[in-house]
This record gives structure tokens, sequence and C-alpha cells, in this order.
């Protein structure tokens, strides 16, 4: 089996920001991926309720990083547990444990990706299309190429370059609808 891989909300970033919102589900595991700033929380929680998904039953909730536009509606999904780059929150458990390989499920794993932040961290999901990666290594398929918030773009290159590595089918970027990546 494989995890299903659903946008919520396509972000974007120009006068106003909205980060993508995502829903992947793998057995068990309902887990949400930045439910950040969005005009309306209805433009999570409407596509939650299409999709039959009580917020109540989300698992999980992954922060690529912790800007407020990937973080902002965390309190939507009351009985997750939090993942960052160092730890799993939950109600008041913290539990520390390195995100590079982590498994949310048999299908969902986390990957370290510093360079937007040293602390991002990209959600891989193995979908029946191939791999899709959650990430802020790219803003959008239009870029831009240089991360203008980058807190060290040359590490932001070799983490790209380490996921591209692994042939990933989709890239679900931080403020943008998905994208086959260009395979060099």
């Amino acid at each position: 089996m494989t995890a299903r891989l659903d946008v919520l909300s396509a972000g974007y970033a120009a006068d106003r920001v909205a980060s993508t919102v995502v829903l992947i589900r793998d057995e068990d595991a309902v887990v949400v991926v930045d439910p950040g700033m969005v005009a309306s929380r209805q433009r999570i929680l409407g596509p939650l309720a299409e999709l039959g998904v009580d917020p109540a039953s989300v698992s999980d909730v992954v922060f690529s990083h912790h800007h407020p536009d990937h973080t902002l509606n965390a309190a939507l999904f009351e009985r997750a547990r939090f993942h960052d780059f160092w730890a799993i929150y939950q109600d008041d458990t913290w539990t520390d444990r390195a995100a590079d390989g982590f498994e949310l499920s048999p299908s969902v794993t986390l990957m370290t990706t510093p360079g937007h932040t040293l602390q991002d961290i990209t959600t891989l999901a193995a979908t029946d299309e191939g791999l899709a990666a959650c990430t802020h290594l790219w803003w959008s398929s239009e870029g831009p190429a240089v991360d203008p918030l980058a807190e060290d773009q040359e590490l932001l290159e070799r983490s790209r370059a380490r996921l591209l590595a692994l042939s990933p089918a989709l890239i679900v970027p931080g403020h943008g609808a998905p994208f086959a990546p260009v395979q060099v």
C-alpha cells in the first residue's frame, strides 16, 4: 500500500502569502503538512470535509519550518502529534528525535533539508504516482531560483540536490501548486 496525497490549499507568495497545505493518508496515519496562513480557515477545513476527514482524526502535523505562514493553523488539529526538525510534540510531552529518516508511517518519512532555514525538513510520501516531496526547497514551480529569504543558499542547493537524487515524481512547494521536477 502507498500513501495518498491531496493538496488542500495551493499557496502563493506575492502581495499576500499562504502556504501550500497538504493531506497525506497512509494506513492509520492522517498527516497534514504546513497548516499555515490561508485566506480563510475554510481553505483547509472545506477540502478536508470534502475528503471525509474530520480534523480530530488527523494523527500528525508536520512543519517544514517554523515561520508563521507554515504553522499558523496548527491548532485546528487538537489531537495530532506535531513534528519539526528535532522533536515530536503532543499535549504536554516533548520527545526529542532526529527528523532525518523518521517514519510517520510505512510510506511517509521525514528528511532534513536545511537552507531556507537551518531547521527545514521535507515530508516524503511514496504514492502510486511515485515519490512526492512536500518541501520549502522551492517556493513554487516558477521560482525564485534563489530563495530571497534563505539563511544559507549554498546549503539549500545541496539539499535540493540530495532530494532530487531520490528522483521524486512530484514536488509540492511551500507556496505553489505541485509540479514535476526537472531531472538533471
